[in-house]
């Protein structure tokens, strides 16, 4: 007689960028029941900071926005947010997890979204949300389409001055919030928490936090974009004059052993093509030099993309990679050093603005989460698959599952595609411990 074992019929997607939106929303749909965990105060993971996706150029938001909320209203979904996985015990069909839920200090049953208690907080700290270019309260909402649409306090920079809880007309304030752990009953888990990407303080040779007109692809991102820091106007210092000629450097920490980061990043030559786009799209007359390595353009229509940059935005691309960058003493602006291809001597070219595409690392915490999961990593920190062909979303153990960048580079398409798959195979795995 074989013995009748019952399934547990929920699933925890731990991440909710867009792999982990994909993913919950597929196996939703299929009338599982889906535990959303994400360590951020808001869902939408680095897809949010994007100003346009390539090769379309579509609005990245427009896109990402309606499945943020779709998420949030499906009634197979509840989000934990500004949550993490902290352990796991069990087997497939029956995992426990346990969940720590840091505290808000604000009643998400009373507040509404409504702002004022941002407006009236005297505080003023970096907002990472826009890569530390703009200031954001100590209590604040991570950004205008957060989900869920609920104000969080940081209780390390709050003052008490009382002027939030004065204000808030629905009685949300909650100081006596504290952190809590909930166990979970889930049947599979997904992970999909998404990437991390570099900051190159070590890399003195650009200038990074020494000239004030070099910056990452991800600060370009919240420059060029028009709910951004500035409005979706691109200024040069020290007199906010708009460049006329944008330097974008390809693999700055990539397959550098400083970095340890030996691989390739692989969005990174498509992010800087449609960078150089969007800025001639603000100012047609603005000029473009792309210094590339070797230039991927890996998915569908990629190569395309950047015989589209040359022929119709004013697009250059060099087959370099610069020594180094100085300032001028006068005008501020910056004069790359670099051999191409062309020649052994030492050229250069002078700009008003450098954008360096830094190296893309797993998300922070991927090693924590991975020995709390019990599953391997590569030497690089990504989630290990047994077999990339075969089995491109299983980890080292049974009943876990992996989809997104945390897996290994790859772009927005690569990676809802693979979140699919893995909702495929939670979903397989939960039809498996089913009543026999």
């Amino acid at each position: 007689m074989v013995e009748a074992r019952f399934m547990v019929d929920d699933v925890l997607v731990t991440g909710g960028g867009v792999a982990g939106i994909q993913a919950a929303l597929d196996l939703a749909d299929r009338g599982l029941h889906v535990y959303m965990v994400e360590k951020e105060p808001s869902i939408g993971g680095t897809m949010a900071l994007l100003d346009k996706t390539f090769p379309t150029n579509d609005c990245s938001i427009c896109i990402l926005a309606p499945k943020m909320n779709d998420c949030a209203a499906h009634p197979n979904i509840d989000i934990l947010d500004f949550s993490e996985v902290v352990g796991l015990t069990g087997e497939p069909g029956d995992f426990q997890v346990t969940v720590r839920r840091k505290a808000r200090y604000v009643d998400p049953d009373k507040c509404n979204g409504c702002g004022i208690c941002f407006e009236v907080c005297p505080v003023h700290l970096p907002n990472k949300f826009d890569q530390n270019m703009a200031p954001r309260g100590a209590i604040y909402k991570p950004f205008p389409q957060a989900v869920p649409n609920l104000a969080i306090i940081d209780r390390e920079h709050c003052i008490n001055c009382g002027l939030c809880k004065k204000y808030c007309e629905p009685d949300a304030i909650n100081f006596e919030d504290a952190d809590k752990e909930v166990v979970l009953n889930v049947g599979a888990i997904i992970v999909a928490i998404g990437l991390n990407v570099h900051r190159p303080q070590e890399l003195r040779e650009y200038g990074y936090g020494k000239y004030l007109n070099v910056y990452t692809g991800m600060e370009y991102e919240r420059l060029i974009c028009a709910a951004g820091p500035t409005h979706g106007h691109l200024q040069s210092a020290p007199d906010n004059r708009r460049p006329k000629k944008i330097a974008l450097i390809q693999c700055v920490g990539v397959r550098d052993t400083r970095m340890d980061c030996a691989y390739c990043s692989s969005v990174c030559c498509m992010l800087s093509t449609k960078s150089a786009m969007l800025a001639f799209e603000h100012y047609n007359d603005i000029e473009s030099f792309i210094f590339y390595t070797d230039l991927r353009a890996f998915s569908k229509t990629s190569f395309e993309y950047t015989q589209r940059a040359e022929a119709e935005y004013n697009v250059t691309y060099i087959n370099a990679k610069p020594g180094r960058i100085r300032e001028h003493p006068k005008t501020k602006n910056l004069i790359i050093s670099y051999v191409d291809d062309t020649s052994p001597v030492v050229k250069e070219l002078e700009v008003e603005m450098v954008i360096l595409a830094m190296a893309i690392k797993p998300a922070e915490g991927t090693e924590e989460l991975a020995r709390a999961m019990g599953i391997n990593t590569d030497e690089y920190g990504f989630i290990r698959v047994p077999d990339p062909d075969m089995r491109p979303v299983d980890t080292s153990r049974n009943g876990v599952f992996v989809a997104g960048y945390c897996e290994a580079p790859k772009d927005i398409t690569e990676s809802v595609a693979q979140a699919s798959g893995a909702a495929a195979k939670a979903a397989e795995t939960i039809a498996k411990y089913t009543v026999i």
